[in-house]
């Protein structure tokens, strides 16, 4: 979409179809050009001057329709479509998409294993909460998990409501092989901000870079 005006992605916005499926290729094209499989597939805002209730319904039908399209058009390229909820209470209050729930069930009525959760712990732990059997229940659905503490949004040992090592741990009894996205804003530079993965790491027997101490 345009950012400038005010608008956050297009796949659940009427009218709006034709700039998506431009938009959507465009992505395609940059994402192939530098190998990467999948896609967050922003669904936006509900129009200004709107009751969310009142186009809910539109909104919805409209993004089933578009993610259809997305699936098909990904399939050629052996990407994944990604759908991430964003919370309404702090970031956005106009955002559609919102939880976890409201995206497993809009999956479902899609019905492509190519389309997949983006789970931001932070935006889920805001509206939600239950971290640990959300993870549980959705892990079939998740294809790439997000993580900030709450509620500053900053690296996961700032001081918050979030236990990022019980997370971790938690992600790997699941069986989790993805990557773990740091989308936060580090409170120093982004080296000084990658400190707390050092520090995990050695809590785990493991040297820079994730490699095991007893490995080498």
């Amino acid at each position: 979409g345009d950012p400038e005006a005010g608008e956050l992605g297009l796949a659940a916005v009427p009218g709006r179809q034709a700039a998506f499926r431009q938009g959507l290729e465009a992505a395609v094209h940059y994402a192939r050009a530098v190998g990467c499989p999948r896609i967050h597939v922003m669904a936006g805002r509900v129009p200004l001057g709107t009751d969310r209730a009142a186009v809910a319904g539109e909104m919805e039908t409209t993004f089933i329709e578009n993610l259809r399209y997305t699936a098909d058009l990904l399939s050629q390229e052996d990407m994944i479509g990604l759908l991430e909820p964003i919370n309404n209470r702090i970031t956005d209050p106009r955002y559609y998409l919102n939880t976890p729930h409201q995206a497993a069930a809009i999956l479902e009525k899609v019905g492509r294993p190519n389309l997949k959760l983006q789970l931001d712990l932070f935006h889920c732990q805001i509206m939600d909460g239950n971290v640990s059997r959300n993870l549980e229940m959705y892990f079939p659905l998740i294809g790439h998990i997000q993580i900030a503490q709450v509620p500053g949004r900053h690296e996961p040992d700032s001081p918050g409501e979030l236990n990022f090592p019980y997370i971790f741990e938690l992600l790997e009894s699941l069986g989790y092989t993805g990557y773990v996205g740091c989308e936060y804003a580090p409170k120093g530079d982004t080296l000084e901000g990658l400190g707390w993965l050092r520090s995990y790491w050695e809590s785990r027997g493991l040297q820079h870079g994730g490699t095991s101490k007893a490995a080498k």
